[in-house]
């Protein structure tokens, strides 16, 4: 069905595109170092039901929308900006709120499992870069003596596989990192000051990026 010659090069750009450092690689290092390793498994499993959904729209051609009308392409960027920042105030917010409490425990503010896999999900949905990226990225791989939408399909469950694979890894190694860590700085109650601002910043990159950088 696909092209197998071109499969290693594939997988290790999948490797490359997973390790590169992003708003998904952020949730899942900053909630894996503070709350465990569930909860970056959560964040993961987030990412891959997202990455499932981006798969089919690529397939069906929808991603194309996106460069076929311009004010689709702005409304998209704009409301993962708006989202970004969202969820960047609420984290210095909690972050805030929970200095104002010292004296409670930090387990007290830890978000659920169920609230981290939306989280996860909802970061790589409402990331315009991911859905162009994957509408730009898969069909460099496919060939003309196959179907085109089945060849998108295998290859786009590929990837999606494969970050599945290694952010579950990364949960573990952020996980054992964030508790040695914690052991000796107690650097644990300013992860959601710092990881409020990183988000706060790229929704200002992603609201006044150029349409080509979308």
């Amino acid at each position: 069905m696909i092209d197998y010659s071109v499969l290693p090069m594939f997988l290790a750009a999948c490797f490359i595109l997973v390790i590169s450092p992003g708003p998904d690689l952020l949730l899942i290092g900053s909630y894996s170092s503070k709350q465990g390793v569930k909860s970056g498994a959560a964040i993961t499993l987030g990412i891959f039901v997202a990455g499932i959904l981006q798969t089919l729209f690529v397939a069906f051609g929808l991603a194309k929308l996106l460069t076929i009308i311009p004010m689709l392409s702005v409304a998209l960027k704009l409301m993962g900006a708006l989202y970004f920042l969202w969820l960047g105030l609420k984290l210095i917010q909690q972050w805030y709120a929970h200095g104002e409490a010292s004296a409670a425990p930090l387990q007290s503010v830890n978000k659920s499992g169920a609230q981290l896999f939306l989280i996860g999900m909802l970061n790589n949905l409402l990331n315009p870069k991911a859905l162009l990226f994957f509408a730009l990225f898969l069909p460099q791989f496919t060939h003309n003596g196959a179907d085109i939408f089945l060849q998108i399909l295998t290859l786009g469950f590929i990837l999606i596989f494969v970050a599945l694979l290694i952010n579950l890894a990364l949960s573990v190694v952020f996980s054992i990192a964030g508790k040695k860590l914690a052991n000796k700085f107690k650097i644990g109650r300013y992860v959601d000051g710092i990881l409020g601002l990183l988000f706060i910043t790229l929704a200002g990159r992603l609201a006044f990026s150029s349409e080509q950088g979308v």
